[in-house]
């Protein structure tokens, strides 16, 4: 199948190279000519605008970084909407607020252009060795015909509802996280300032229900002082903004949600946003005897 990606940064590419290793052929664009190297040695076609993507494509998959740029990809100078097949489908795999993804997908309709949101879970890890979760909205039969490319991806691949579905899931998929990320801190530091070790702590924590893939994966880092970036804390503060942000259009409260919020932008506060979230425990160690 002819396929398309834009967006080749720390998910984008791994996933284009998997995509790429079952078989497809593919058109990326990337503004960083070192970004698109990788997929270019692994038979790539580079193109110069993300309207040049669409022309050669059946599926576009789009991995960038907020709701502003997909609607410049997608409906922009240069965009995909230009010069798209018609029956083609994108795929926008970011984490974007839902309003935007169904604003895009009735845009793109009116060309002909098919949609499908499906943002993913599983980090940098996920995307290299295709386990990540795919939570997906849109057309049941435009999911069904997309689900092959899916399966190069991920393991977890759920179709969630309409126009919007996968990305308020995913905004749902990031408050757990976080507020769990906020837990490992706030119980890490107590056990630390108790006088026990908190990798100990940590190890009973993981043996019982307290147990979660956040405290294994982010409390490491935390116990390690390991706070190089995975996956940059200030992404999380616009994912969370699109959290509160649904939270108040239903008019329903996430107080922890909000909690966390205000410990992110103190962690950007303190210069420290392009570290690992799991910098996230220097607030609440910050929030005691010094």
């Amino acid at each position: 199948m002819q396929l398309g990606f834009i967006g080749l940064g720390v998910m984008g590419r791994p996933m284009a190279l998997n995509l790429l290793k079952n078989g497809h052929q593919m058109s990326i664009y990337a503004r960083r000519a070192e970004s698109a190297a990788p997929l270019v040695a692994a038979g790539a076609q580079r193109c110069d605008s993300p309207a040049a993507v669409a022309a050669n494509a059946d599926v576009i998959f789009t991995m960038v970084t907020a709701s502003s740029d997909l609607e410049k990809i997608a409906l922009g100078e240069n965009g995909i909407i230009h010069r798209a097949r018609a029956g083609a489908v994108l795929v926008d795999m970011e984490t974007i607020d839902p309003a935007v993804a169904r604003s895009v997908a009735a845009q793109l309709a009116q060309k002909d252009v098919e949609m499908l949101d499906a943002p993913v879970s599983g980090g940098p890890a996920g995307a290299e060795h295709a386990t990540l979760s795919i939570m997906v909205g849109g057309k049941a039969e435009i999911f069904s015909r997309v689900r092959p490319l899916f399966e190069c991806l991920g393991k977890t691949i759920v179709h969630m509802g309409n126009h919007g579905a996968g990305q308020t899931t995913k905004a749902c998929n990031q408050l757990a996280l976080l507020v769990a990320a906020q837990g490992a801190a706030e119980a890490l530091t107590l056990a630390r300032r108790s006088g026990i070790d908190p990798a100990k702590a940590r190890e009973v924590l993981l043996s019982g229900v307290a147990a979660s893939c956040v405290l294994e994966l982010f409390g490491k880092r935390m116990v390690e002082r390991d706070f190089a970036a995975g996956i940059e804390a200030r992404l999380y503060h616009k994912d969370l903004d699109i959290v509160l942000g649904l939270a108040h259009e239903l008019g329903q409260a996430l107080p922890a949600g909000a909690l966390v919020m205000q410990h992110i932008n103190a962690l950007i506060g303190r210069r420290q946003g392009g570290s690992d979230l799991s910098a996230l425990i220097t607030v609440i160690e910050g929030l005691g005897p010094q």
